[in-house]
This record gives structure tokens, C-alpha cells and sequence, in this order.
């Protein structure tokens, strides 16, 4: 088969302790995990279920990426999360959906919240403002076997050294197996797939220049530099 013009490689991120890389499928984002965060942008947390939306895996960069500012938005948005890298599919209803987890990461959910807002006004999909080039940016990978999480672990964010966010992974409204049961009825989550378990209280605009780094206790930090 000859293709009429080839695509980009996959992204595929380091694992931390390996030589291996992780391939990247999917990307699903929780919403309004953090009720205080939730608080700040004027909405309630649905504790019935959690909600979701996607962004696009060609539209992810890794960790130490300078990208430019953004087209088309005058209020760009910092959230930092904490990932889910799933090494499987995630099993039956009676298995542990944890088995499935190869690894956890640091993450970079960069959002055009000019956007975002306007499109959530008119109920329409939030698309413009999410899923953007650039605008997911994922960590070094660290395996189960190497992190004691999660579970009341930090996780910040400094913009150009000046701390911006800060809350811990116990302030999820949905714990990482919720999610994953929860999403695995409507998804079938297998290997490659990335889970980002929404942001803490604290997100706001950042500018041409800025240097971004987010972290969670005892995982690889993420860094994202915004060209001048």
C-alpha cells in the first residue's frame, strides 16, 4: 500500500527508570474534579457522575516543548493535572480497574478559556478552547512499582517561578478507580490510553515568554515554555 502522503509519528513519552517509551492513543480529560476549582469558574461539582472530553493525541507535545502563544484567544489558561497511563484494557466489572494502570504522570491541560467559556454560553462542544495545538503537554511517565500514589500527594504549578496552584490529589471528587470504571462504560479503554484527572483551584492566564512547571509529589515535573 503506498500512502498518498505520510502523518507524524505517534508521541511517545519516557518512562521514567526505563529505556522503553510509552505510545500515546487517546487522551480523555476529567471535568470538575476539584471542587474548589469548580468554585472559581462559577460551577458546581455534579457528584452524580463525573463528565469528560477528549483532546487529540496530535495535538499533545512532551515536556520541555517552547511552543507559540496561541491563535485566536486573549485569555490563555495554566491547569495543571495529574495523568493516568493505562498499559491494558481495563477489565470486567468484578476485576480491580488499577490493574490496568501502567504508570502515572504530571500534565499540562493548556486552554483557550476566552473561548471555552463563550462556546459553554451557547451549549456548544468546548473544542475550540481544549483542544488546541500544544495544548495538552504530558510528563515523564513514572511505572506503579516506583510512586506511592496516588493518595495525598501534592500537586502545583509556578508560572516564571511564582507559585499559581497548589492542592492535593486527595481533593478529587473521583478517585482514579471511579474514573476508570466510570469511563470504561462508554469507552473501551486499552493500552496507550491517557486519563487527566481534572485540575486544583488556582488556574489563570499566562503570556508570550512565561515559563510553566507543574508537579505532584514524587513524579517527574512538566514544563512548557510560551515563545516570546
Amino acid at each position: 500500500m503506498t500512502l498518498v502522503f505520510d502523518l507524524p509519528d505517534p508521541l511517545t513519552l519516557p518512562i521514567q527508570f526505563s529505556d522503553r517509551r510509552f505510545p500515546v492513543g487517546r487522551i480523555f480529560c476529567v471535568g470538575r474534579n476539584y471542587a474548589a476549582h469548580a468554585a472559581e469558574m462559577g460551577n458546581e461539582v455534579d457528584r452524580e457522575a463525573p463528565f469528560y472530553f477528549t483532546k487529540s493525541a496530535a495535538n499533545a507535545v512532551q515536556t520541555g516543548a517552547e511552543v507559540p502563544f496561541p491563535q485566536g484567544t486573549e485569555d490563555f489558561h495554566h491547569e495543571v493535572e495529574l495523568f493516568v497511563a493505562l498499559g491494558q484494557s481495563v477489565g470486567s466489572s468484578d476485576e480491580d480497574p488499577l490493574d490496568a494502570v501502567s504508570g502515572y504522570g504530571c500534565a499540562l491541560d493548556m486552554t483557550r478559556r476566552d473561548l471555552q467559556i463563550r462556546e459553554r454560553k451557547k451549549q456548544r462542544p468546548w473544542d475550540l478552547g481544549k483542544d488546541l495545538e500544544n495544548g495538552s503537554v504530558l510528563g515523564k511517565i513514572t511505572a506503579c512499582k516506583d510512586w506511592v500514589g496516588p493518595g495525598g500527594q501534592s500537586i502545583w504549578l509556578d508560572v516564571n517561578g511564582q507559585r499559581r496552584q497548589a492542592g492535593n490529589l486527595d481533593d478529587m471528587v473521583w478517585s482514579i478507580a471511579e474514573l476508570l470504571r466510570h469511563l470504561s462504560g462508554f469507552y473501551y479503554l486499552r493500552a496507550g490510553d491517557i486519563i487527566m484527572t481534572g485540575t486544583p483551584a488556582g488556574v489563570g492566564a499566562v503570556n508570550p515568554g512565561d515559563v510553566i512547571t507543574g508537579g505532584v509529589t514524587g513524579l517527574s515535573d512538566v514544563k512548557l515554555t510560551l515563545m516570546p
